[in-house]
């Protein structure tokens, strides 16, 4: 069986098709257990191509006259207000009662109150090695906002030299992976390291070396890449490849006239970017997702820093790719763990609710504006993320 050249490779051109004959998940993850509710396709096979009766669906929903419909409009109004609390404040301002009445909070002096509740990780990274000591320390980043800044364009979305070799080096001594929204395939051709895991969709697209830093081995389904170095693997939404496939080409016909829309498809959600769009057509860009995505009751909607995500409706988010990931590692003591997640959006939430229910690690948000987050410390930009190179003392 030849599988070495086919999707699990680490190349922009992977087509990410499963081996033959792997009929199941670790029993953990089955199904039930993810909520999915249809069994039209195995897990571990291949989606068939796309059928006359689907590809017929998608043109008649795709040429279809405006006619007058339904718009929810509390849900797109939902949409709307949490992209804008995920980004960054154009302008933050609080009113505190004083002696002569109401004053105006700076932006500077919000952000200080803030930071003194989530203090810099640079400021308290002694103490939180000191911590560390006699653990075993995991590293988790998020890409876009925090490997990389946030740009108008996500094509344009690079890492810098200089962040790439630090992570790196700590991939070097410590088990590394990043989870991202976007597709595996486009953060592994921004990143281009062999040494670390890469998650994409949110957690539904896991693949990484079965061998990690210093020996330290990696459990799951394997395969190898074109390399023929073998990898572990994990996708836990396959049933959903053609429907999300099927959405993208809808979406994409349905805002080519909304100027400034980008609508991006990851694999195992698609992306509606709303960066680029004046905000007067915020609403008319929701509205079309959400005429979209009501036809499809298996699929559901999040918002981030200027974005729509549209995700298959299963229990799997970014916390829950942080626990396939620490148990693939073979490190689910959390007495001998000390796991640290850093990103910057609101799909990050997840990872570090894990880690506050389970009272392991730090959770560490990338962030040059005040805003809720269940992280227990703070970054100022991505700047400020190669500090983590810092950790390559804390070896496997």
């Amino acid at each position: 069986m030849n599988v070495g050249e086919s999707a699990m490779a680490f190349t922009s051109k992977q087509r990410n098709l499963f081996p033959e004959g792997l009929s199941s998940f670790p029993s953990e993850y089955t199904k039930s257990s993810l909520g999915a509710t249809s069994s039209t396709q195995s897990y571990c096979t291949a989606p068939a191509s796309s059928t006359g009766s689907i590809i017929s669906a998608s043109i008649a929903i795709a040429t279809r006259k405006r006619k007058p419909r339904y718009r929810d409009h509390g849900r797109v109004s939902t949409w709307i207000e949490g992209m804008r609390a995920a980004s960054p404040p154009r302008v933050a301002i609080l009113k505190t009662a004083t002696c002569s009445g109401a004053r105006k909070v700076l932006p500077d002096t919000q952000y200080n109150e803030w930071v003194a509740k989530h203090p810099s990780a640079l400021a308290t990274f002694e103490s939180m090695m000191e911590a560390a000591k006699g653990k075993q320390m995991v590293l988790f980043l998020d890409y876009d906002g925090t490997l990389s800044p946030i740009v108008e364009d996500p094509d344009q979305a690079y890492m810098s030299e200089a962040m790439r070799a630090a992570v790196k080096e700590v991939a070097m001594n410590i088990p590394t992976a990043i989870i991202s929204g976007r597709g595996r395939d486009k953060v592994y051709e921004f990143v281009q390291l062999a040494e670390i895991f890469y998650a994409g969709s949110h957690g539904m697209d896991i693949m990484g070396p079965a061998e990690a830093c210093n020996g330290l081995k990696a459990d799951g389904l394997k395969s190898k890449d074109e390399k023929g170095n073998e990898v572990v693997f994990f996708q836990p939404a396959t049933e959903f490849l053609v429907m999300i496939d099927e959405v993208y080409k809808t979406l994409e016909h349905k805002t080519k006239n909304i100027v400034g829309a980008k609508v991006e498809h990851n694999k195992f959600c698609v992306s509606v970017h709303f960066r680029r769009v004046e905000e007067k057509n915020w609403q008319l860009l929701a509205e079309e997702v959400e005429f979209v995505i009501k036809q499809y009751p298996k699929l559901h909607v999040t918002q981030g820093r200027k974005v729509l995500e549209v995700r298959p409706t299963i229990h799997w988010d970014k916390g829950k790719a942080v626990e396939f990931l620490l148990k693939a590692f073979g490190l689910a003591n959390p007495h001998n763990l000390l796991p640290v997640y850093i990103g910057d959006d609101q799909t990050d939430e997840d990872a570090f609710s894990v880690l506050n229910k389970e009272h392991i690690g730090y959770g560490i948000l990338v962030s040059s504006a005040a805003k809720a987050t269940g992280a227990a410390y703070s970054l100022k930009s991505p700047s400020e993320v190669p500090f983590t190179s810092s950790c390559r003392d804390m070896k496997c």
